[in-house]
């Protein structure tokens, strides 16, 4: 009789396998988790940029310099053109990668031209100074900071990740 060879792992074998692969992934989690909310953040400060062109747009071609006064409005296409902003980002409180995102009036603030008089007749009218604002859904988890900004197209960043109102907390910082 010839010995028989056997092929294959032992158990001890699978077992150190499965703990490499335990302490690889225990490793890498954290750093996934960090790429992610780098790149929400990212997006959201994307999505900002995107808002104040909009905005600018709006202003100088169909508000007669004035501001939209919510992402609504900045949706809503003039006749035989296409919106201020995509359809992303066409409504206050939309959420886009982990962030919430929101336009509102600035801290003073008249009418620069009646809803009635702007190109794509919006829901309210187009004032002097806007401000908007992007905070994560879950501090922590979907994002760490909150970003604002206003008419001037500086975006600031707040570190505690709070939703922002017109008014920039003295702790708010530019993003550099």
């Amino acid at each position: 009789m010839t010995p028989r060879q056997e092929h294959g792992f032992t158990l001890v074998e699978l077992l150190v396998a499965v703990a490499i692969i335990g302490i690889v992934a225990a490793i890498a989690t954290p750093e996934l988790l960090r790429a992610r909310v780098a790149g929400n953040e990212a997006s959201a400060i994307a999505s900002l940029r995107a808002i104040h062109s909009g905005q600018a747009t709006y202003a100088s071609s169909c508000a007669h310099g004035g501001y939209a006064q919510s992402l609504d409005d900045l949706a809503i296409p003039p006749a035989g053109s296409a919106a201020f902003v995509s359809p992303d980002i066409a409504a206050n409180g939309v959420v886009k990668s982990g962030y919430v995102l929101s336009v509102g009036a600035g801290t003073v603030t008249t009418v620069v031209a009646t809803a009635a008089t702007v190109c794509n007749t919006p829901s309210a009218d187009a004032i002097s100074t806007y401000f908007s604002e992007a905070h994560p859904v879950t501090i922590g988890s979907t994002g760490q900071r909150s970003f604002g900004m206003d008419q001037r197209g500086t975006i600031f960043q707040e570190l505690s990740g709070v939703t922002l109102t017109n008014t920039l907390p003295a702790s708010a910082t530019p993003v550099q």
